[in-house]
């Protein structure tokens, strides 16, 4: 079979605690781990441009199915050259199925224009796959396990989830059992989905499969002894960080990684705190994805190496203060605008504020993961994280 055959992550080295280095092949390029990756939810990683990625430092980008196939659509996208060539982005993307949208959908109903009876709800959830109504004009739409991979090999992804049924916390031991049994099922339609398109292609994407199983013990081994039985390109972790307390989320991280291979990648979906990172990293997850410095940087919460690890600019305390936000950083934020200017802006709600914030904050992330990287080659990562007050 030409599908997942070769291995396309190389593990360069592992502490004792089981913190690991390693690299990640794709069409699109080389992924140094363990890697942040920022979230560019509809091709965009909002408010900056593929080149000041560049610049940062990342890597590779999160975009997702749900949106993209809403607006502008995938086939439109496909027909555009892929989500690389439309976005003018050339290095590597990963998609997510749809599942987490799915799950948002089914806790509240929203509605962008407010005037929209019935947008954003989860209408049906079955074996075949989820109903719902847009959240954009209220149209209805199933999404299948097959057409999860489809809009996603549309796409052009580097490296593609499965269609997951993304339980919330607390659930039931009953609840966690259907829920898994879901996920499982979904999981085979969408693997022979992608084997059968992924035998025509010259160098498929990477395929991950995703751990779930609630906050049970048995469950989650159970899931990922499933998973272990397919030659997948690595191994995602979901159901966790969905408002259960850090320690029970660190607790169902700790039972599923002895279940992984040691010759793949894990990714923790969703997670992306400074102490998270610290803490996974030392459990042996390569890669974590999360929307928290973006938004934070839209909120006016500026990243710093201190605890909470953010300062929040929209204070008035800020108004008159003329030091760099962060006066030990080297971004180009940091090295050209002022507390104060940047709290004017954000008390203004210009434009570039957002720009600024989120251009510090990526630079963090990034110099964080290269710090990471850096300490594990030199077995120093405690004293890193004494820096970053995270012990």
């Amino acid at each position: 079979m030409r599908t997942q055959t070769k291995n396309r992550w190389h593990l360069e080295k592992q502490l004792p605690s089981g913190a690991r280095l390693g690299r990640l092949y794709t069409s699109h390029g080389i992924i140094e781990t363990p890697a942040f990756i920022p979230v560019g939810t509809k091709g965009t990683v909002k408010s900056l441009t593929p080149e000041e990625l560049k610049q940062l430092g990342v890597q590779i980008y999160f975009a997702n199915t749900y949106h993209l196939w809403l607006s502008p659509g995938d086939k439109i996208i496909a027909q555009l050259g892929g989500l690389h060539q439309f976005s003018h982005w050339n290095g590597p993307i990963i998609t997510d199925s749809g599942g987490f949208q799915v799950f948002s959908l089914g806790r509240k109903n929203f509605s962008l224009h407010g005037n929209l009876a019935g947008a954003g709800k989860l209408l049906r959830i079955n074996e075949k796959g989820a109903k719902f109504r847009s959240h954009l004009d209220g149209s209805i739409h199933f999404l299948t396990p097959k057409k999860s991979v489809a809009i996603q090999l549309n796409l052009g992804s580097d490296v593609i989830l499965p269609l997951d049924d993304c339980s919330p916390y607390p659930l039931t031991l009953g609840e966690a059992r259907e829920s898994l049994r879901r996920t499982h099922l979904w999981f085979q339609k969408s693997w022979a989905y992608y084997q059968k398109q992924a035998s025509k292609m010259a160098v498929p994407p990477l395929f991950f499969g995703i751990i779930q199983g609630s906050y049970y013990h048995r469950l989650r081994r159970q899931s990922a002894r499933f998973l272990r039985q397919f030659p997948l390109a690595g191994f995602a972790i979901g159901g966790v960080s969905v408002g259960e307390p850090k320690l029970k989320m660190r607790e169902v991280v700790a039972w599923i990684i002895p279940e992984l291979p040691a010759n793949k990648p894990r990714h923790l979906l969703g997670v992306g705190g400074v102490d998270d990172i610290f803490d996974f990293v030392r459990l042996g997850i390569d890669t974590f994805d999360c929307v928290l410095p973006t938004r934070f940087a839209r909120m006016g919460k500026i990243m710093i190496k201190r605890r909470p690890w953010y300062l929040d600019i929209t204070k008035n305390k800020f108004a008159t203060d003329p030091r760099p936000l962060d006066p030990n950083c080297s971004c180009y934020t940091c090295q050209n605008y002022s507390r104060a200017y940047l709290h004017h802006l954000f008390k203004n709600r210009e434009l570039l504020a957002y720009r600024l914030a989120t251009y510090h904050n990526l630079f963090f992330y990034t110099t964080l993961m290269k710090c990471i990287r850096q300490a594990i080659q030199t077995n120093t990562l405690d004293n890193l994280a004494k820096e970053y007050e995270v012990i």
